[in-house]
């Protein structure tokens, strides 16, 4: 009987283990895009913040957003001396969280940066007309 000597390919070993702590933190950008407008369709500025980030923005736009596990709180007032506040809620990705904890890092690197933390893509800020 003959005995073959199976030896292992540490290139392949070192290239597939890179590519798997690679793709560990799925690649989201630290900020997203919110297109934020008053529901009365007027403008003015908003006063934007959370854990992350504050900043004023005008409105209509769309601000880019710092990726955060608070809500992101908003402090208006449209350009007619009406005011408006309150918080729009940030979510977990939940299938790119799955990702990453699949691919090795247990959503370690995800749950110190909030990338995997999505806030919704646009948002109306509710305006009550003058009494």
């Amino acid at each position: 009987m003959s005995r073959v000597k199976k030896t292992v390919n540490w290139a392949s070993v070192l290239t597939a283990a890179i590519f798997c702590f690679g793709c560990a933190t799925i690649t989201n950008d630290a900020y997203v895009p919110i297109a934020l407008s008053f529901s009365d369709g007027s403008s003015g500025t908003c006063n934007l913040r959370n854990k992350r980030q504050t900043i004023k923005s005008e409105l209509p736009g769309t601000p880019m957003i710092r990726r955060s596990d608070d809500s992101l709180s908003y402090d208006c007032e449209t350009d007619d001396g009406l005011k408006a506040f309150g918080s729009i809620p940030s979510s977990i990705g939940a299938a790119k969280l799955g990702a990453s904890i699949i691919f090795f890092d247990l959503g370690i690197t995800d749950a110190i940066t909030d990338k995997h933390r999505e806030y919704p893509t646009n948002f109306v800020i509710p305006i009550s007309a003058k009494k």
